[in-house]
């Protein structure tokens, strides 16, 4: 079992807690009579590596997916948790007593490492200790001790995995009780085709040759089990407290990979289940096991989950696992007994892997760069999440689960448990794929990835190669100190550095828009002009005249080779001359969808690459480098448009990597295309095709429909988090008549359509003909309501005036609220009336919800208005 540890929100640093250590020990103890250690093993997929505390050891965890078996290995390779100090060591022994005298020291070695930000080897003092926390993650821990320390925030089982070369989502095979990766068969045109890519270029064509193994490993079907359970709830909107866990657990839907269709129901007086009720259940072959006793449902789930080496839930960290932890405690069971370890922000399983979904498909990568923006700007809700990609919704309902019948319970509890499985299982495992495939990458366990950013990601797959290479992971104050600052000025508030180029659009309605997509504009950047943290700005005097924008101060070593520029420039012709061609040519269906699924993979990573270069909490912050990149993007792109300018193509918009061409010459196109390979080395391709565009004039902001007739929003406002119904009703209905457009004959009926359905919601907001329903607003309570001390923000006050009418809301409760004429501007649903409802403030949410799309097409919001109130008199 891991060990809880302490995060912060961008995971900077990452420390364990003793208290950790002490439910891990019980855990591990319990459950390894479940899990085999053996000394030899079938080949086995690694799940994760972890830290036992009770052994004080390693522990990876493996499956066997033909045998349905987990083991268990420790390491006994004698690895020890350690740090790098300059303090040589016979200083320490004098002058740092306390080191040698700490109860968790172990003992003192010299290393040599190579400096990659002073470019020469240095020798190191390695202190090892017996245990992470000795080493940091406590105020006595040894860290504390020294003056300068390397590498003693890196978590233990990541140090594990960089030192000894543990892939997790790679196979392996116990032998003779060591752990031995499982070797991989590359198919002989993947290797003919890598070393003509890479003829002239030897340490590129060694890289590729220890990257591709990674790809070509097969990715398996692993079973997994989906959950999701139902609690009793007095009152409605009020989320229970899983730390608290006052309520009874009434149903828990499980959905397995393995055709597994199972609700345990907890049996409640005066509720009966008659046997033509069954007919109503919304799968035939839903399995209902119906308890007397919620300490035996319990125990009962407990039996299936340890039957399934991946456990999936949606929120699952902050709800479900919590919650059912802490009611069996109430319950009577042991926390032994309980096959779940409660962290501080995540909850493990004791055999396999805990993957929360809620968290995967939150992170900023994943959505815009795997799933395409398909949900962004939409609440993250199940619901949301699964209609956006799947096409599937859960259950409405009008009541509340404590009030609902079994039926409607059991139906309600599983769809949600399928939507979960669902999400890993559609497009032939996608998601699961995924998510093993940039374990990979990352060098991070599968839980451990869909829990972090991808800055997260890309520092584990750095670090990994620093320590493979023997290379010292510098400290970021340290790069920092050696690189300098930016020498720009950013144009955008908030940022620190000129970003990308955005050429003025120009304003007007434009068919047959060509739009071109310099792919990955960023990495392209980074490989062709060698930038990382080392080769910026590095200490060779001889090099400083290699200026690739003389307006910047920077130079770029070009003796060596940057690590950032050999990985993310290899991941990046690994997509665009490897896996994407061959998810286009491969001989089988079945081969087609995999290499697809390599190549969504790589496109996240190379994607992102740039981003974390740039973002201050990236542990290899180089403020430098992140500016040079942003620079030769803009100068890439710039040369671009004169040289379209010059061959009589007609340029309309631009941004950071993308160029929209009106009505072009294709064979001029063409000629732009192959003009910017030869002189940037940088692949562009057609990426869309418009039918008609819509510009405003102002820099994103746009509406492009394409030839099938999708829309296509720059910065998409309508689905935002708080919206009221009515809103997202009326911009889906806008975007209903605008995909109507064909071509500019169509424009004029349409927009006078999209005149009168926005009069007509204007007029029902002013006549106050919406019901409340669809203008209330939602928001959840985060703190006590006496907390709020210096502002009372708008659901609070709602939940105020709830408090004086006897309804006390606590944290977790969901307010709901209508804006209103009265004196607190607001009153909670269950209070207002339609005639209290300020029309005002709901037309506000109308024109942020539509402005952006009508403002493409010329038609200002205010001319609306105006028409309306002068139809109210005539």
């Amino acid at each position: 079992m891991k060990k809880r540890e302490y995060r912060d929100e961008e995971e900077e640093e990452e420390e364990e807690f003793e208290e950790g250590i002490e439910e891990n020990e019980e855990k591990t103890e319990e459950v390894s009579i479940k899990a085999e250690t053996p000394q030899n093993t079938p080949p086995s997929i690694v799940l994760t590596v972890t830290y036992d505390g009770k052994a004080g050891k390693a522990l990876v965890k493996l499956y066997d997916p033909v045998n349905d078996r987990i083991y268990f290995w420790y390491d006994n390779t004698g690895h020890k948790p350690y740090l790098l100090t300059n303090i040589r060591p016979e200083e320490v022994v004098s002058k740092l007593s306390k080191v040698i005298l700490h109860p968790g020291f172990s003992h003192i070695e010299v290393v040599e490492k190579y400096d990659p930000l002073n470019d020469r080897k240095e020798i190191f003092t390695k202190i090892d200790a017996k245990d992470p926390l000795s080493i940091g993650g406590r105020a006595d821990s040894i860290r504390e001790l020294l003056p300068k320390t390397w590498e003693s925030r890196i978590r233990y089982h990541l140090c594990y995995i960089y030192d000894n070369d543990v892939v997790p989502g790679m196979f392996y095979r116990i032998e003779d009780g060591r752990l031995v990766q499982v070797p991989v068969e590359v198919p002989s045109e993947i290797e003919r085709f890598i070393k003509r890519l890479y003829s002239n270029d030897k340490e590129y064509l060694e890289e590729a040759e220890k990257w591709i193994p990674l790809f070509q490993a097969p990715v398996p079907n692993i079973k997994r089990l989906s959950l999701d359970i139902e609690v009793f709830t007095p009152q409605e909107n009020r989320i229970p407290n899983p730390r608290e866990a006052n309520y009874e657990i009434i149903a828990i839907g499980l959905a397995g990979s393995d055709g597994l269709r199972k609700v345990l129901v907890l049996k409640r007086p005066g509720m009966e289940l008659r046997p033509e009720d069954l007919d109503d259940l919304l799968y035939d072959d839903i399995e209902v096991e119906f308890f007397d006793s919620e300490y035996d449902m319990l125990r009962e789930f407990f039996s299936i989950m340890l039957q399934y080496p991946i456990l999936i839930t949606f929120n699952g960290d902050n709800f479900d696992l919590p919650y059912i932890y802490h009611r069996a405690l109430k319950l009577g069971f042991r926390k032994e007994e309980i096959p779940i370890t409660v962290g501080r922000n995540e909850a493990s399983i004791a055999l396999g892997i805990h993957l929360d979904l809620y968290k995967f498909f939150n992170i900023r990568a994943i959505e815009v760069y795997a799933f395409g923006g398909k949900y962004r700007g939409m609440d993250r809700t199940l619901d949301t999440i699964a209609h956006a990609i799947i096409g599937m919704s859960k259950l409405s309902r009008d009541k509340t689960v404590s009030q609902m019948s079994y039926v409607e319970l059991i139906n309600y509890n599983f769809r949600d448990a399928f939507l979960g499985l669902y999400l890993t299982t559609y497009d032939d495992n996608l998601v699961l794929r995924l998510i093993l495939l940039m374990s990979r990458i990352s060098k991070t366990p599968p839980d451990d990835l869909v829990r972090n950013q991808i800055s997260a990601w890309i520092k584990n797959m750095l670090y990994y190669e620093h320590r493979k290479r023997g290379w010292l992971i510098p400290e970021k104050e340290d790069i920092i100190k050696a690189k300098g600052d930016i020498a720009t000025r950013a144009i955008i508030k908030g940022k620190k550095y000129a970003g990308a180029i955005v050429l003025d659009p120009m304003p007007g309605i434009f068919p047959r828009v060509y739009v071109l997509d310099f792919a990955s504009m960023y990495p392209s950047v980074i490989k062709r002009w060698n930038i990382s943290y080392e080769t910026v700005k590095c200490p060779n005097e001889r090099e400083q005249s290699n200026k690739p924008i003389p307006e910047l101060p920077h130079w770029v070593c070009n003796d060596r080779r940057g690590l950032t520029a050999l990985i993310v420039g290899l991941l990046r012709d690994l997509r665009a001359y490897v896996y994407k061609k061959l998810a286009k040519s491969a001989p089988s269906g079945v081969l087609k969808s995999y290499y697809n699924v390599v190549q969504s993979a790589l496109k996240v990573f190379i994607n992102a690459s740039y981003g974390v270069l740039g973002a201050d909490i990236f542990q290899l912050y180089c403020p430098p480098a992140a500016e040079l990149t942003t620079a030769l993007a803009r100068y890439v792109l710039s040369r671009t448009v004169l040289r379209a300018l010059e061959l009589g193509l007609v340029p309309i918009y631009g941004d950071t990597d993308s160029l929209f061409i009106w009505n072009p010459d294709e064979n001029k196109l063409k000629e732009l295309i192959d003009w910017v390979d030869k002189e940037f080395g940088i692949e562009i391709e057609l990426d869309k095709v418009y039918r008609l565009v819509a510009m405003s004039g102002r820099k994103k902001n746009y509406v492009g429909i394409l030839e099938d007739g999708e829309l296509d929003i720059k910065g998409l406002v309508g689905k935002k988090r708080n919206t009221p119904d009515f809103a997202k009703e009326a911009f889906n209905e806008v975007l209903g008549l605008l995909s109507d457009i064909q071509g500019l004959e169509d424009v004029d009926k349409v927009v006078e359509e999209v005149r009168n359905k926005v009069r007509d919601y204007y007029r029902r907001l002013q006549r106050r003909e919406i019901p409340l329903n669809k203008l209330a607003i939602r928001t959840a309570l985060t703190k006590p309501l006496e907390s709020y001390t210096k502002n009372t923000p708008q659901h609070v006050k709602a939940a105020l005036q709830l408090k004086n009418h006897g309804y006390n809301a606590r944290p977790g409760d969901i307010i709901i609220y209508i804006k209103t004429t009265g004196k607190d501007g607001v009153k909670p649903i269950q209070l207002a009336r339609i005639d209290e409802v300020d029309p005002n403030k709901y037309i506000e949410y109308l024109r942020t919800s539509l402005e952006q799309v009508l403002d493409a097409f010329g038609i200002e919001f205010e001319s609306i208005m105006g028409s309306s109130i002068i139809d109210n008199y005539s």
